[in-house]
């Protein structure tokens, strides 16, 4: 058989689903076209057949037959019987409503979502103060915002504390030069207490409330304490020595776990938002991650993960606030690069290269972003939308390498110390959502009553 002939044997050979929608071939474009089917007990269907019949012959068969009495006597008749219509079919009843499956009061009508509006991020600090003898020591940790929105910085030997609600600033503590200058400050999570430590490897709890020195731990380090992190009443001091030890504030001896595993100063530590984990890096270039359920106070704690991707000092660290086992940690200037961590796996999950020392990271608690402060060559701060890490914005100001940075309780504002001292804040993480009252539940039915059990 030819490839163009066509049978009718052919044609049922062909095979047909059952339950299937048929799609009918359309031959031109004249055929299968949307039908009305009419009522045919609204038409006329003698007034049709005449049209059809009588008035086609007289207009083609015998066009000239025609007198002017029978030409009378056909419009006398065609008024009579209403024939002056230029239409075959008239339909004398619109065509019935369509009756709606779903009555509107019950349906629902999805509204388009309106498109997020882009949030403005301003290139420039908001307020910038002075911080005079601010000590240019990348290792250190010298700035935190406290839950009751009260800054505290340390510049040389003296502690400062400025109020975020009215701008008002104090003098916390200044300590003798044979003790100083001060090395790292950390708010409790009350925001009333604060640690502080010191070059000579002591550590002070300060009551900020009743500005009253409560105690001093000594003993612990043998070196300067660069790293201080609380975990609800345990304070966990990292120190030049390389040691990191938990101390619980509430008892007279205090020393409760001690971590060793870093061969040269501890100069970051980050607990977990959990409580489980703790992540340390050093100037080796080692990243560690502790489980407090290892935690034994007769012998040293061994590590939970040892992570050696690193290339220079580990002091950047930042536990993700949307998901809890992942972790960012900075590298100084011989590595430049920002990694992500699955804390739970020890497997590095991403790494940028940021081309500049990374001194400090912060997660935005609103949206998922990442800020990092950064030192030569352009000594700013730089947002990253994550997981893309697509640079959002980079603000500059700063003419020396961003330090130290704290974020407001709120999440909104960030504060940044750097080399050139002085002290920035900018408006970054933009304005947080107001969340929606949560809707009233339906009262139980004849709640009034009194109940028979």
């Amino acid at each position: 058989m030819d490839a163009g002939s066509y049978s009718a044997s052919s044609n049922k050979k062909q095979s047909r689903c059952p339950l299937q929608e048929q799609l009918l071939q359309r031959r031109n474009s004249r055929e299968n076209l949307d039908r009305f089917i009419p009522n045919r007990s609204a038409m006329d269907f003698d007034y049709a057949h005449y049209m059809l019949t009588e008035a086609a012959k007289k207009g083609k068969e015998n066009p000239a037959v025609s007198s002017p009495s029978r030409e009378a006597y056909r419009k006398q008749l065609a008024e009579t019987f209403n024939m002056n219509r230029s239409r075959i079919l008239a339909f004398k009843n619109k065509p019935p409503t369509p009756v709606e499956a779903i009555p509107n009061e019950f349906a629902f009508v999805q509204q388009p979502k309106s498109a997020k509006p882009r949030r403005h991020i301003p290139q420039t600090s908001e307020r910038t103060l002075d911080a005079p003898d601010l000590v240019d020591d990348y290792y250190l940790n010298l700035l935190d915002w406290g839950s009751s929105n009260v800054l505290s910085i340390a510049l040389g030997s003296t502690v400062y504390l400025w109020d975020a609600s009215d701008g008002a600033t104090s003098e916390l503590a200044t300590v003798d030069e044979d003790n100083g200058p001060v090395t790292s400050v950390k708010w409790a999570p009350d925001g009333r207490h604060i640690a502080v430590g010191l070059n000579n490897s002591d550590v002070q709890l300060w009551d900020t409330t009743a500005n009253r020195l409560l105690r001093t731990l000594r003993g612990g380090h043998r070196s300067r304490v660069g790293a201080l992190d609380w975990n609800n009443h345990i304070l966990t001091t990292g120190g030049m020595d390389g040691q990191i030890i938990n101390n619980d504030v509430r008892v007279r001896s205090p020393v409760v776990d001690t971590y060793q595993g870093h061969h040269q100063e501890v100069c970051g530590l980050k607990w977990s938002a959990s409580g489980q984990q703790l992540a340390s890096g050093g100037n080796d270039n080692l990243l560690h991650i502790w489980d407090r359920s290892m935690a034994s106070s007769n012998s040293t704690t061994q590590w939970l993960h040892r992570l050696e991707d690193h290339t220079a000092a580990v002091k950047a660290l930042a536990w993700c606030p949307f998901q809890g086992n992942l972790l960012a940690s900075g590298g100084g200037g011989g590595d430049r690069s920002i990694k992500f961590w699955n804390t739970h796996t020890g497997a590095c999950v991403n790494s940028i290269d940021t081309g500049s020392q990374v001194c400090a990271l912060l997660w935005n608690k609103n949206e998922r972003e990442l800020l990092s402060s950064h030192g030569f060559t352009k000594n700013q701060l730089t947002l990253w939308k994550y997981p893309s890490m697509v640079k959002v914005a980079e603000l500059t100001g700063h003419t020396s390498r961003v330090l130290f940075m704290a974020q407001s309780p709120d999440g909104c504002t960030v504060a940044s110390a750097a080399g050139d001292e002085t002290l920035r804040f900018w408006n970054v993480f933009g304005t947080p959502e107001v969340a929606k009252p949560a809707p009233k539940a339906n009262p139980e039915p004849f709640a009034h009553l009194n109940r028979i059990r």
